[in-house]
């Protein structure tokens, strides 16, 4: 069973005098998060090395490391720069400290004093960021731990398709047509009162073999091939004809009709 992370964010407030950071956590109370305070540059630095945080308020006026080299130090870290900070100063302030805070990477800049109502929906805001982001990295997490533990099927374990087994073949469903769209054939010549074999069925055993059909005699065989001379004789007279040939042609083309006229008469058609 997986254990849900703990999305329950912390506070940074970092300030050199303790008055101050009493205020703050006053303010910060009712959010009922966790308030970690730091009373210099380098002691925050310290506290988001081990833990981490949704949001850190930095006082700007602090001896040593002020606040515009912490928010410096803080978003050149790796584990740090996407930490959000919010700078804090007095309202006696040189009027460049807002652009001055906005380019070291402070995420807000606010003047004492404050209204503790904005802060707190400033703070929130940061503070709901912090929660999506958390979730958002948890069901990454488990959408990777689930594409990579999940096997394939058919791997070793999973049950896959069932092979058909070994010398089993596949049921044949024979095609067949109804009778009554069977047309009748007539029985064969010289076999009165069969039925000619359907051509798609294999032989009956005992069944007479069916007649081979007449083929043409060998005197036959030689007069077309006499014909199929004359005729390429008339297809060159055709070719070439001119003036007087018209006649042969027409010869040629009677004696070609008279000579199939015979070759019909012959085999009794």
């Amino acid at each position: 069973m997986t254990t849900a992370p703990d999305t329950s964010p912390s506070i940074l407030i970092v300030d050199d005098m303790e008055e101050n950071l009493v205020a703050l956590e006053a303010v910060l109370g009712s959010l009922t998060q966790k308030v970690v305070r730091a009373r210099s540059g380098e002691e925050a630095l310290k506290a988001m090395l081990r833990e981490e945080f949704a949001v850190v308020l930095i006082d700007v006026l602090m001896p040593g490391m002020n606040g515009f080299e912490t928010a410096a130090n803080i978003k050149g870290l790796d584990q740090t720069k996407d930490v959000p900070v919010i700078l804090l100063t007095g309202a006696s302030v040189d009027p460049n400290y807002a652009y001055r805070g906005y380019t070291v990477g402070a995420a807000d800049f606010l003047i004492k004093p404050f209204d503790p109502w904005l802060l707190r929906t400033k703070v929130n805001v940061f503070l709901d960021l912090f929660r999506k982001n958390r979730q958002l990295a948890a069901q990454a997490e488990q959408l990777k731990r689930l594409l990579t533990s999940d096997e394939p099927p058919g791997a070793e374990g999973t049950p896959g398709p069932a092979a058909a087994p070994t010398g089993a073949t596949a049921p044949t469903v024979a095609a067949s047509t109804p009778a009554a769209e069977e047309p009748q054939k007539p029985p064969a010549s010289g076999m009165t009162g069969q039925t000619a074999p359907h051509p798609d069925l294999p032989p009956v055993p005992g069944a007479p073999e069916p007649a081979e059909p007449p083929q043409p005699a060998a005197g036959d065989a030689s007069r077309l091939a006499e014909i199929a001379g004359q005729l390429a004789e008339v297809e060159l007279l055709l070719r070439d004809a001119k003036g007087s040939d018209k006649d042969r042609l027409a010869d040629r083309i009677a004696e070609l009709e008279q000579a199939v006229g015979r070759l019909m008469v012959s085999r009794g058609t």
